[in-house]
This record gives C-alpha cells, structure tokens and sequence, in this order.
C-alpha cells in the first residue's frame, strides 16, 4: 500500500511537471505569447530547470529542446521509481524507450485537452483572454485537418477528426508501452 502512495504522489507531481514543460514546448513551437496567465504559470513552473538546462542543451530549428528533455527525464525519473518499488523490471535500453512512450502519451493527452477546451471556449465565449491561447496552441495540430475536413454548414468537424486520431495515438503508444513492459529489450 505504501509504495501505491508513493506511485501515486511521484506520478502526480512528476506527471505535472512533465504536462508544464510540455506546454512550454507547445506553447513556444506555436509561437503564442507567454504575455497572458497560462504563459505566465508555465514560465513560473518550469524556468527553475529549463534556464539552467538551456546552457547545456541548445534549441534546434527553433525548438525549446532542453524542456522536451526535461519532460523525458521526468517520465524515466518516475519509471526507475517504478523500478525502485518493484513494480516494474526493465533494462536501461527500454527505460529509455519507455521514457519517451510516456512522454508521448503525455503529450497526446495535453493536445487532446487543448483542443477540446479550444473548441468549448469558442462556442461559449470565443472572446475570452485565454480563447486566444487555446485557439493559438491548438491551430498547428488542426491545420492538417482543416485543410482536408471543409467545414459543413459552417460547423468545423475538422476537432471532431483529430481527436479521433489522437484516441488511436494512445492506443498505438497503449501497445507499444505494454510490449516494451512483456519483453524488455536486451543488448
């Protein structure tokens, strides 16, 4: 019971903390400004470890590369914890890779969560101050779609699509995280 309470406390904080710094990747990757609230709470969560890490890890074409790999750490920092407790055996290979399965898990999550809450502010307030955020994080994942998926009387169904192929995401990254876990590769 002991080690569930710490599964769940480290999970949590460290699942928190990966959500902050992948905001912080989306939010620069899309180019939205960090001058509103949401931006304001990432900065404040996340500069404490990506300011120090960003001396060592240097951007590429334009990407905030030391927040996505601060993301990965914490995902493999809560996987040795898994390891630790004995809930989970593996090999430093498949640590690895199962850092970067949850990671994408993580981040398929939290587009998930952007759009629909994108897609709620703009039939309830569309005018709101973090409308403009959600609408700006959520507009490279839905480009794609937008330019398939016309919209039909005026209604954009292109949401409706993209959540459809983030639900198969996590399934795909489902599988791939269970047969890592069945047979951890060995080198």
């Amino acid at each position: 019971m002991l080690a569930q309470i710490v599964l769940l406390i480290s999970g949590t904080v460290l699942g928190f903390i990966t959500l902050a710094l992948l905001a912080r990747f989306f939010m620069q990757w899309g180019r939205v400004s960090f001058r509103n609230p949401i931006g304001q709470f990432v900065i404040s969560i996340t500069d404490w470890a990506v300011m120090p890490a960003r001396r060592f890890i240097p951007g590429l074409f334009g990407l905030d590369m030391a927040s996505l790999l601060l993301a990965w750490v914490a995902q493999v920092l809560y996987i040795l914890i898994e390891i630790s407790l004995g809930m989970l055996v593996s090999t430093p290979i498949s640590i690895s890779l199962l850092g970067f399965v949850d990671l994408a898990r993580m981040a398929t999550y939290l587009i998930f969560v952007i759009v629909i809450v994108s897609v709620v502010l703009s039939w309830v307030s569309p005018r709101a101050p973090m409308a403009y955020v959600f609408n700006e994080l959520s507009r490279p994942f839905l480009a794609p779609f937008r330019r398939l998926i016309r919209p039909l009387g005026g209604i954009d169904l292109s949401p409706l699509v993209l959540l459809l192929v983030l639900q198969i995401v996590l399934l795909v990254i489902a599988h791939l995280r269970r047969s890592l876990l069945v047979s951890p590769i060995v080198f």
